[in-house]
């Protein structure tokens, strides 16, 4: 007999058809381990029931078992005992009613996807299924599970949303493995207590339900990542949310919350999401203890006050006040150095004239800041005033060139005392034009590892920075007038975050491609015309953003290139046309493409997402 061959992975799938037709055969057509019932993009009917072989594809059939010898030889590996057990089964997008209790009979089933059915219970034997990782039953008519599917040992994804569910199962806690957990758009009233033993899970995304209160063993969950509340009744959050340490994305419009707790121990929470509520003071504390807050929205609520520890909000990308009773603008919002985005609509506000606050964000800072150095020269007396922020590891001393008013270095800069607690130097609006070698020296010395020289006058990069090179993590340089990146780039081993946004830039140096950890990309707002080659071998790259500049092609092949890319931003370019095999790019989750002046595809699908995005390049690809 031949020598042995390769175990061979099976792909079966069974489009929707018309039940006239044969469906005891399952078709063979690709090397993987999923079976699919899906769509075709005309379907002729939708599944109602399925074919008994299903349940027993695992099991050899009949002519695979009788097939002799010369058979076998000419195509061994469609012998019984070469098939690798079904894995991935989609039942998804048809009109299923039930499910047959012979489903136990697909032991090595780790997927399980049976959204948009008409399904009204489960069987229970689905809970024999002990290999299973991910069940998605969501877009049914189900009011509860069985509660042997809470026994499920290796279950770690449950989408359960929109379906009828009243209530979450107590036995819910038994499922240790638990990762994720989707329960929006059901009339869920309450969590039940113990749900805090689901020590594992990153997302709970329980939106559009009835919730009142949270239980408090919630902030057990010290895995959590992302909580998605929006749309419920909630009137407090816990008191000790600051237990969540891991915590980074929280949603919680339109309830009836009357007060936010001061989330202390928040450090990572990344965007706070909070329109629509009773909300009526921003608590001062908050705003010390979330130092990597980029989003804060609080439109629609009872707020008459902005506090002046706003300004502590350091990486705050995105503040949304509006509709609220708020009549004065804090001077402090100007040394928000990344703040782009200052939407104040709605609001009485006497101190700024309304055209002033129409012309939007930047005249709106440039006015406060404006305002800052009048407030601080009447303060100090100072012929050019000190600036209105006091930044972490610099003195508040105005300088110039890296010096001060008499020439000399001040004594206290940097603070040495900042830097090492902060392990940050950052100097922003302060109009430089360089940075003396000195202060790099002092910030290496100190162990500092984020470097932010925003809303400056740098035309390059400080020649001083190569003495950080093995230190820095995060370097942030935009609403510079940087016109070109110097060669020692390269020499930054570390570095995970680079900020260029809003420079002179139209190209990066070859040796760029070599910053095999950089993840993340900001080259927006600048002069390209092109993305850079470079920038394709960046192995590491999950995020780019270069919107805002003049690019005119996509270079799929160079995109392909890049495994980990997650999310491009490419809006408000001179691309004019799509390439269709883009879509083939499963690795990108957010594609922003909005502000182009190509024809397809059109506005309407770009609004829909990345998904109505992707999947239209791919039905245009050519066969």
């Amino acid at each position: 007999m031949c020598g042995p061959y390769p175990r061979r992975r099976r792909y079966y799938q069974i489009r929707e058809f018309q039940m006239a037709s044969s469906t005891d055969e399952l078709e063979s057509e690709d090397p993987d381990d999923e079976l699919e019932l899906d769509d075709d993009p005309e379907p002729p009917s939708r599944v109602e029931d399925l074919p008994e072989r299903l349940y027993d594809i695992n099991e050899a059939d009949t002519e695979s078992k009788t097939a002799n010898l010369e058979q076998l030889t000419i195509k061994e590996e469609d012998a019984w005992w070469n098939q690798v057990p079904l894995n991935n089964l989609d039942l998804s997008s048809n009109t299923l009613t039930h499910i047959s209790p012979k489903i136990e009979n697909l032991q090595s089933l780790t997927v399980l996807t049976l959204h948009d059915n008409a399904l009204v219970e489960l069987p229970s034997e689905i809970g024999k299924l002990e290999k299973l990782m991910r069940l998605n039953v969501s877009h049914n008519k189900l009011s509860q599970l069985p509660r042997s599917i809470y026994s499920l040992p290796e279950l770690r994804h449950l989408n359960i949303s929109y379906n009828e569910f009243n209530e979450v199962d107590p036995d819910i806690s038994d499922l240790h493995m638990l990762e994720f957990l989707d329960g929006g758009h059901n009339n869920i009233q309450s969590l039940p207590g113990g749900i805090g033993f689901l020590v594992r899970l990153t997302a709970l995304l329980l939106p559009y339900n009835h919730i009142k209160e949270l239980p408090p063993d919630l902030v057990n969950m010290r895995s959590l990542q992302k909580i998605d509340l929006m749309q419920n009744d909630l009137t407090s959050l816990p008191e000790d949310m600051g237990l969540l340490r891991k915590l980074e994305c929280l949603y919680l419009q339109h309830n009836d919350i009357l007060e936010l707790p001061e989330f202390e121990g928040n450090e990572n929470l990344s965007e706070l999401h909070a329109s629509n509520n009773f909300i009526k003071t921003i608590p001062k504390a908050m705003c010390g203890n979330l130092p990597h807050l980029k989003i804060l929205d609080l439109r629609d609520n009872k707020i008459t006050e902005l506090p002046d520890e706003l300004c502590l909000l350091r990486n705050l990308n995105r503040l949304d006040v509006s509709n609220n009773t708020i009549s004065v603008l804090p001077v402090t919002l100007s040394s928000l150095a990344h703040l782009i985005s200052l939407q104040v609509e709605g609001n009485p506000i006497k101190m700024i004239r309304r055209d002033i606050l129409q012309c939007g964000t930047a005249r709106i800072l440039k006015t406060l800041h404006e305002r800052a150095l009048a407030k601080a020269k009447e303060e100090g007396g100072g012929s050019d005033g000190a600036s209105t922020s006091e930044l972490p590891g610099i003195s508040v001393t105005r300088l110039r060139g890296g010096q001060s008013d008499s020439g000399d270095m001040p004594s206290n800069f940097p603070d040495r005392y900042k830097l090492r607690h902060t392990r940050t130097l950052a100097v922003n609006l302060e109009e430089l034009t360089q940075v003396p070698d000195q202060v790099f020296q002092i910030a290496r010395d100190e162990g500092v590892h984020v470097v932010d020289f925003a809303r400056n006058q740098l035309s390059t990069l400080p020649n001083g920075l190569q003495h950080m090179h093995d230190l820095v993590t995060e370097l942030v340089l935009s609403n510079n007038v940087i016109g070109y990146v110097p060669q020692f780039i390269s020499q930054f081993t570390r570095i995970s975050f680079l900020n260029l946004s809003n420079n002179l830039l139209n190209d990066l140096p070859k040796e760029f491609g070599v910053l095999n950890t950089l993840r993340e990309l900001n080259i927006a707002n600048n002069r390209f015309q092109f993305i850079p080659n470079c920038v394709y071998e960046l192995q590491g790259l999950e995020i780019l953003i270069a919107s805002e500049n003049h690019i005119k092609t996509l270079n799929v092949s160079g995109l392909q290139s890049m495994p980990r890319l997650s999310t491009l931003d490419l809006r408000n370019n001179d691309i004019d046309a799509v390439p269709p095999t883009l879509g083939n790019l499963t690795n990108i989750t957010h594609l922003e493409l909005v502000g182009n002046p190509f024809r397809q595809p059109r506005h309407q699908i770009l609004m829909k997402g990345t998904d109505a995005i992707m999947s239209y390049l791919r039905d245009r690809i050519p066969t």
